[in-house]
């Protein structure tokens, strides 16, 4: 960022709450706050940690903390006090900087906490220090610490479902071949204006576009958080051309009034991910000239692992793509051999992209990277013939029905077909007959009805028998992360609980 700063001082970086940031004024915000961490005692290697929601000072200090060869570690805003407390004392976080929404979280936990400073990014507060007032009366730093690519630049922990996070160490060399591999798929260019409503502290928020967006030079549009309508206009005022966010997110920004009368024609690509966009989403931005770059990726890959552009999108509908220019993709069975075009297995990814491995877990690491540098992915997918890759599902979300092997994921992409249908998930519930009932939770349009009987009726003719809904279960809505994806863990409870 310093480099981009250099070499276009003049241009604009950043816009926030309509306040707009040249690259020049950002990296001379940088660089003081690194001088800053390093009067603190912010060494090469060291941690720093970012708690709260999106706001320029999230950025500020990650390229701060790097400047100085430290790691940044942003933190999930949505977790509890003991959650964080994991997290922080795993990571041996030397600073933490929290926003004022945030510090309320982590002052009952402070005694607890391995952190030797304290900084809050906004208002003042009593044992915090004042980051705005610090880094103004701080001198910039006069000149990075120098890096190589196999340095780890941030560790992002995962928001797994079951045992404890695990910190993935993304490298220098990580995110700069994510992004290359990203503006290969779907180009880039220092005139774009990329808006980031995603949270920061998720893979997708911050390294599907955002760094990218101080790499080339361009302009980066940066709400709090997702809201439509907020969105909706700021893409028409500043002229949008991307946008990264999960399918949900396009489909309420769809529903909102002002859709139809908001000027779209600015954007170039809207590049989705967490989740396959259903046709209907895809062809309804298509009308209006929008085109869906999808993605897959996980937090460990940086996060892009394949991509389906736009010409694809049809044709190759449900599909996650092909893998990227400078990224390999293989099936493979039980035993780690390869399997053919249309078999299901495990997916398998390799490339510049691929996490160093987990923080402080040499044996998950060990476990999920194989000895050919392969990382080993827990989704279940297979490569068509044309070298498409399909995700099927994740190996600990297989339904295992009558003893048949369900992929919730293929009867969800029949069911999102079904009118009345807004949203839906597929899980397995405890079944006396059956071992487990293949069960559809579904959010309904407004007005809408829909039974048992009438959903098999209608998947019947896309699905096998063992593969049909045996359950049926209305919601408002579903539960989501901040990422988009479905917490099928979080109504499994709530079913099993009724």
């Amino acid at each position: 960022m310093l480099r981009r700063a250099r070499l276009s001082p003049e241009r604009r970086a950043l816009v926030f709450e309509d306040q707009e940031t040249s690259y020049a004024e950002f990296a001379d915000r940088v660089r003081r706050q690194a001088s800053l961490f390093r009067q603190r005692g912010v060494c090469v290697g060291d941690r720093v940690g970012y708690l709260g929601v999106n706001h320029p000072a999230l950025l500020e200090t990650m390229f701060a903390a790097q400047a100085l060869g430290a790691i940044f570690v942003p933190l999930n805003f949505r977790l509890t006090a003991e959650e964080l407390t994991f997290i922080i004392n795993d990571a041996g976080i030397h600073t933490l900087v929290a926003d004022d929404g945030l510090r309320p979280v982590i002052e009952p936990a402070r005694d607890r906490l391995c952190c030797r400073d304290y900084f809050v990014a906004e208002s003042e507060a009593a044992g915090w220090g004042h980051l705005a007032t610090e880094c103004a009366a701080a001198e910039p730093l006069a000149a990075a610490v120098p890096m190589d690519q196999h340095d780890v630049a941030i560790i992002m922990y995962t928001s797994g479902t079951t045992g404890l996070p695990k910190g993935a160490m993304l490298t220098h060399g990580n995110i700069v071949w994510n992004n290359i591999n990203a503006m290969m798929a779907f180009g880039g260019s220092r005139e774009d204006v990329i808006l980031t409503a995603a949270p920061l502290f998720h893979i997708g928020g911050l390294n599907v576009m955002t760094i990218a967006s101080f790499h080339t030079g361009s302009t980066l549009v940066l709400l709090r958080g997702f809201d439509p309508g907020l969105v909706l206009r700021n893409i028409e005022s500043y002229g949008v051309t991307h946008m990264f966010g999960a399918p949900a997110m396009f489909l309420f920004m769809s529903q909102q009034p002002q859709f139809a009368d908001t000027d779209l024609s600015s954007i170039k690509t809207i590049i989705c991910g967490a989740a396959p966009v259903p046709e209907s989403l895809i062809e309804l931005y298509g009308a209006r000239g929008v085109p869906f770059c999808q993605g897959y990726g996980l937090t460990e890959t940086s996060p892009f692992s394949a991509f389906l552009t736009p010409e694809f999108g049809i044709s190759k509908l449900g599909s996650a793509g092909q893998p990227p220019l400078f990224s390999d993709t293989r099936i493979v069975d039980n035993d780690n051999r390869e399997l053919p075009p249309g078999e299901r297995g495990e997916i398998c990814l390799r490339g510049p992209n691929i996490m160093k491995g987990y923080w402080n877990r040499p044996d998950a690491t060990a476990a999920a990277i194989d000895a050919e540098g392969w990382f080993h992915s827990g989704d279940v997918g297979y490569v068509d013939e044309d070298g498409f890759l399909f995700i099927c599902d994740r190996l600990k979300d297989m339904v295992i029905s009558g003893g048949e092997n369900v992929y919730p994921a293929e009867v969800e992409s029949v069911l999102y077909r079904h009118d009345h249908i807004a949203e839906v998930a597929v899980l397995g519930l405890p079944d006396e007959k059956w071992g487990e009932a293949v069960t559809a939770v579904v959010a309904l349009h407004e007005g809408k009805e829909l039974t048992l009987e009438e959903l098999r009726a209608f998947a019947e003719p896309f699905l096998a028998r063992y593969k049909l809904p045996l359950r049926l279960h209305v919601v408002e809505a579903l539960p989501r992360n901040p990422a988009g994806k479905v917490l099928k863990f979080v109504l499994k409870e709530e079913l099993l609980e009724e």
